[in-house]
């Protein structure tokens, strides 16, 4: 077996794991909206010890990147994938902290009566997760178009937000006692639209690996 197999063999499994990675966030958040609509206590503290999964997963990635560089000194193309990465696990990981902060509001309103029915929130997590599915294919395959166009989901995401904050901005202005829970829905609100950002950054750094630009889509 050739050492050049060897290596191209290490760059898809690389892909392969960042894959698996964003799959496990994937699931955490799912279950993080579930819980919050539900107000399922359990399957929200269960769900935040996943966390901890995709953390020691992000460090397996890191491990093999820093081997890549050490032992095949790639360059050119290899070396922005390797590098670019690096980046795109820390924007995975940070979307499993931000489901994390989502299951820790939905135990703080796990005994309240909601003020309103939860619809925006799950319309914004399945855009967001849309987006990272999609980053991750254009990762793959190297696919700058499909990294163009995910980048243009963010402004739909960012216009839910809009709407949403405007429409929780007047719940607390008729009843003060609607301030708590329009706060936590707000916050729930902007991590997912910090998700989107995340996935607008992935698709960033994979316009960077083909082209060896970095330009600013978000």
């Amino acid at each position: 077996m050739s050492a050049r197999y060897q290596y191209s063999r290490q760059l898809k499994e690389l892909e392969r794991h960042i894959l698996d990675m964003g799959s496990m966030m994937e699931e955490l958040l799912n279950s993080s909206i579930e819980a919050l609509v539900d107000q399922n206590v359990e399957l929200a503290e269960v769900t935040i010890e996943k966390d901890e999964d995709i953390n020691n997963f992000a460090f397996d990635i890191e491990d093999r990147c820093v081997r890549l560089i050490a032992t095949e000194q790639p360059v050119a193309k290899d070396l922005r994938l390797i590098h670019a990465s690096l980046k795109i696990i820390t924007d995975i990981e940070r979307m499993a902290d931000h489901g994390v902060d989502i299951n820790k509001i939905a135990i703080r309103l796990a005994n309240e009566s909601y003020m309103k029915a939860i619809i925006d929130i799950p319309k914004m997590a399945d855009i967001g997760l849309d987006m990272v599915r999609d980053a991750l294919k254009a990762y793959v395959d190297k696919d700058v178009v499909l990294a163009t166009d995910v980048c243009t989901r963010d402004d739909i995401v960012d216009n839910i937000y809009e709407d949403l904050f405007d429409e929780l901005l007047e719940y607390m202005k008729v009843d003060s006692e609607n301030i708590y829970q329009s706060t936590n829905f707000l916050l729930v609100a902007k991590y997912l639209e910090r998700i989107a950002d995340h996935a607008t950054n992935i698709c960033e750094w994979i316009i960077y690996i083909v082209t060896g630009e970095k330009k600013e889509l978000n």
